[in-house]
């Protein structure tokens, strides 16, 4: 346990952001695999609905940095690809 001041909130701080990045990361992957469900299933108005919220939910885990851009923009490009497919 710290037992400096500046430690002391650091862990604090640390916690939250856990939480947050935590939150981000995993609404992130429940849309994609949304997502895949709705192609898988061959449902092409409600994929192309998911795939809207999974490319907003991966762009914003790209942005605070907790997915590579490569990894973003992979995952954007196959979930697309997949969309596109679906008749």
């Amino acid at each position: 346990m710290p037992n400096i001041k500046s430690a002391k909130k650091r862990v604090r701080s640390n916690a939250k952001k856990k939480e947050v990045n935590t939150f981000v990361t995993s609404s992130m992957r429940t849309a994609v695999k949304n997502c895949e469900k709705a192609v898988k299933a061959g449902n092409k108005d409600e994929a192309s609905k998911t795939l809207n919220i999974a490319l907003q939910r991966v762009d914003k885990a790209c942005s605070s940095g907790l997915v590579h851009k490569n990894k973003a923009a992979r995952l954007k490009s196959r979930l697309t690809k997949a969309v596109n497919t679906v008749e």
